[in-house]
């Protein structure tokens, strides 16, 4: 079948329109011998039955087995040049106290950015000790919060931040432990919004101030420098960008190293995922593996000791192992003419969610894979799946390729969809934010309940008693 003239180079038709690769969809999502899509042991449909649509589904074990492998991966690399690897989860991408207790379990740290990650980090039994707290505008409340818990690791993000944190340690009678974020100027192959390395915009200490950085946190007694940070953005495929950010810190750190111990390196994370066919993620191993042998050669060539080594990934770990389950509704075929003067159809298929359960596709122009949850040997045409909600922008899947029978009632999956998209959810055109359930073993729970209507009502200070249900 030849493509839709509408479709972008990069979408190829496919020969099963129902067909689920692997690298994109979690580790346990199969079908059943009629073709039901299954994650965790539990089909969509019953899933649906019982926790409504639409409905954040995240595979358990996978998300268990990525971390592991991770910090497999690091501890094993870094210890063959003669260092260790500490490996943080970066919890904005999709955080509750369940989520905090996995990755302490699989031997992880966690990375917090507010308060409300520290409390829901706090809550789910982490060891304060083990945390890292960013943000670019840490409030004093917030820092004063994070010295009395006994924080591991504060990142400072500006030198504003180096006095207002060694007051905070000070009047609590403690040394705090400080990292410089470091703005390298890499420029990483990624979206505008996800480079958070380049020269104008809000992240951290330009590269020329950070030698004077350090030494006005030396000059503090209670502080603690532990090293440099460097985070170049997110869903990053190229390595080139780690390994020349790597190469500048490096520099810095071995100027740092001839005045004072500068026991550790935070590289960050940002390495990115497979949500359409056309990605090609990295192995962690292979991330691991690089990442260490920069290292080491930097440290030979400036003669310097290898210091210990961490990195904050967070989507890598958690997006491949969720999906998100859709009812759809609406069936709209548009008649278009492509670029080349060619007419051409393009359907569009409407959920009942939208950019309030992923506003990443408005955002950023994210892509996604579809199907549904159902198998057909209707030949494939091109849609766009759309929310209910009133924004032409409201796009959940921009280009891809369902059976032809899509129709009113049919279940679908969006897949890699665990990191960012309930973290940025929201409850626009009053729509209530999903429930997040975990599925393993044929089992599922809630993790984050959904909002019903009452919920959202019971916000809001002028609702008279009885009304609007």
């Amino acid at each position: 079948m030849s493509a839709n003239p509408l479709a972008p180079p990069r979408l190829r038709t496919p020969d099963d329109a129902s067909a689920l690769t692997a690298r994109i969809w979690p580790a346990s999502a199969t079908r059943t011998d009629d073709g039901e899509l299954v994650v965790g042991g539990n089909t969509a449909s019953a899933l649906v039955e019982q926790f409504g649509s639409p409905l954040y589904v995240v595979d358990e074990r996978d998300v268990q087995g990525r971390a592991a492998r991770v910090r497999t991966a690091f501890t094993e690399a870094f210890e063959r040049i003669g260092t260790r690897a500490h490996v943080y989860y970066a919890a904005k991408a999709f955080f509750t106290t369940q989520v905090a207790a996995w990755m302490t379990e699989a031997g992880l740290r966690l990375d917090v950015c507010t308060a409300g990650e520290l409390a829901v980090a706090l809550a789910g039994g982490a060891d304060p000790a083990m945390l890292g707290f960013h943000g670019n505008d840490k409030s004093d409340a917030e820092i004063a919060r994070a010295v009395e818990v006994g924080l591991g690791t504060i990142v400072l993000d500006s030198h504003e931040e180096i006095g207002r944190v060694a007051r905070a340690a000070a009047e609590a009678g403690t040394v705090q432990r400080v990292r410089i974020r470091i703005n390298s100027g890499v420029h990483a192959s990624t979206h505008e919004y996800l480079a958070t390395a380049r020269e104008d915009q809000k992240f951290g200490i330009p590269l020329s101030e950070a030698v004077d950085a350090a030494a006005a946190v030396r000059a503090e007694p209670s502080l603690a420098f532990v090293g440099l940070h460097s985070h170049i953005g997110s869903q990053i495929f190229d390595e080139s960008g780690f390994r020349e950010a790597a190469r500048r810190l490096m520099d810095v750190h071995a100027e740092l190293v001839a005045s004072g111990p500068v026991p550790e390196l935070n590289l960050g994370g940002g390495w990115g995922i497979d949500y359409t066919e056309g990605d090609s993620a990295f192995a962690p191993e292979d991330v691991a593996e690089a990442l260490a042998s920069i290292v080491a050669e930097a440290c030979a060539e400036r003669g310097i000791p290898v210091p210990e080594v961490a990195v904050e990934p967070g989507r890598y770990i958690v997006g491949p192992a969720g999906i998100t389950l859709y009812r759809v509704g609406t069936i709209k075929p548009v008649a278009l003419e492509s670029d080349d003067g060619v007419s051409a159809t393009r359907t569009y298929v409407s959920v009942d969610g939208g950019m309030s359960d992923n506003a990443r596709p408005a955002l950023y122009g994210a892509d996604y894979t579809a199907r549904l949850a159902r198998t057909s040997d209707a030949a494939p045409i091109l849609t766009r799946v759309v929310g209910k909600h009133c924004e032409s922008g409201d796009v959940v899947v921009h280009d891809e390729y369902l059976p032809g029978d899509v129709h009113r009632g049919d279940l679908l999956a969006v897949a890699a969809t665990g990191a960012y998209c309930w973290s940025l959810s929201s409850n626009y055109n009053h729509v209530g934010r999903p429930p997040v359930v975990a599925v393993a073993d044929g089992t599922a729970r809630i993790l984050v309940r959904g909002e019903s209507i009452d919920d959202l009502l019971a916000r809001d200070t002028g609702v008279v008693a009885g009304s609007g249900r």
